[in-house]
């Protein structure tokens, strides 16, 4: 027997798309309170001693978090190509601006504080600002046009065509429903920022930020809600019309699809799936007790609980879609149509195998020696060696 053959394609797939899910959440639960905090920036920082203190919470973490974005990024690009070259050119302007404001953050980390010019550190605060919101919002607008079906259609050679021009695709996804789902993960990243600033702060930055993450979880609660009613009774689910092979050929034209009935008969079809959106709620509910007692680490806890919750609810409640295509259901990327091979999954689960423990034995060890508080203190007298 050929070794990758010891594990099934229909399995392998089905590993890679839990693979998946876990470096995307992954870089939600560690980026994400870093995105948090700069989204924070303006309003829980108001001296400069205080916005010093407020960013390096984040100084010696933000680049090693941002490594779960690149994996997420290789991940789907290396086990997923169908996906990456439909979703990377439908969502191309997107995406720029998503970069944009992930590659002015670092600027802005490095060169905030190497004048003291008031305008020009007023500059780069907005900047770190820009940097937290914009991709918090854009990445839940996404989700939320995937969700809806994302206007596009495979030629017989597997070539992607979207319909209207390329302002067209940016400004087509800032629909309704998207924009609340948009709302829903800046809440939730506020939240979580906030939760992270009580833990690593002190004094009247605390005070503010536990007003702030409980709004921003109440708006993360609320908006979730109503996205799940809205996907009951306004936006129409996507299923197979026959049954499909888990383990045939990558190639979406194969499959027959309908838009038609709700997402949520997942639910009847996998009760067990509730479990995740009970557990982002019910993480959301912690979260903002957690935040209104003082509490820290458990809080911290409770805001990952919220986010490993409420991410898992789109996948599990999507499952076995990943990109859907409103202008033509038949072109639909699937878990079963949308992988690489079945060598090239085993060669990377191999090696996800051996590396992945490593980048979660070094991070747990890199947040272990920069585990305790920034201080009003430390911001002065380390002045020259912080950001």
């Amino acid at each position: 027997m050929i070794l990758h053959e010891l594990i099934s394609f229909d399995i392998l797939r089905l590993i890679w798309w839990v693979l998946l899910g876990v470096l995307l959440i992954g870089f939600a639960l560690t980026d994400g309170f870093d995105m948090g905090v700069g989204a924070l920036l303006p309003f829980v920082a108001k001296s400069d001693t205080e916005r010093r203190m407020v960013i390096n919470t984040v100084g010696p973490v933000w680049e090693g978090n941002q490594v779960w974005f690149i994996l997420g990024g290789g991940a789907i690009f290396a086990a997923w190509p169908p996906l990456y070259a439909v979703s990377f050119s439908g969502f191309y302007l997107a995406m720029w601006v998503v970069l944009a404001a992930l590659i002015v953050r670092p600027v802005a980390f490095k060169y905030r504080s190497k004048r003291e010019s008031t305008s020009w550190r007023s500059a780069w605060d907005w900047a770190l600002f820009a940097g937290g919101f914009v991709p918090a919002l854009i990445f839940g607008v996404a989700v939320g046009n995937v969700l809806q079906g994302v206007p596009f259609h495979l030629t017989p050679d597997l070539h992607s065509i979207y319909e209207g021009g390329v302002a067209g695709k940016f400004f087509g996804l800032l629909n309704p429903f998207a924009l609340l789902t948009g709302i829903v993960s800046v809440g939730m990243l506020v939240m979580h920022g906030s939760a992270w600033l009580s833990l690593k702060s002190e004094g009247v930055i605390v005070e503010r930020a536990r007003t702030y993450g409980a709004y921003g979880a109440t708006v993360a609660g609320l908006g979730f809600v109503i996205a799940g009613v809205w996907l009951a009774f306004g936006i129409d689910g996507y299923s197979f019309v026959n049954a499909v092979d888990p383990a045939g050929p990558s190639n979406p034209l194969l499959s027959e699809v309908s838009k038609g009935g709700s997402w949520l008969n997942a639910y009847n079809d996998r009760p067990w799936i509730m479990v995740a959106p009970i557990m982002g709620l019910t993480g959301v509910l912690l979260t903002i007790r957690g935040l209104r007692a003082g509490h820290e680490v458990s809080t911290l806890l409770t805001s990952k609980m919220a986010i490993l919750g409420m991410i898992s609810s789109v996948g599990l409640t999507m499952f076995p879609f990943i990109l859907p295509s409103s202008s033509d259901p038949k072109s639909s990327l699937t878990v079963w149509d949308a992988s690489s091979s079945h060598m090239t999954l085993f060669i990377m689960l191999v090696v996800t195998l051996i590396f992945m423990p490593l980048i979660l034995a070094y991070t747990a060890w890199v947040y272990k020696v920069l585990w305790g508080k920034v201080t009003e203190k430390d911001v002065i007298e380390h002045g020259d060696s912080l950001y």
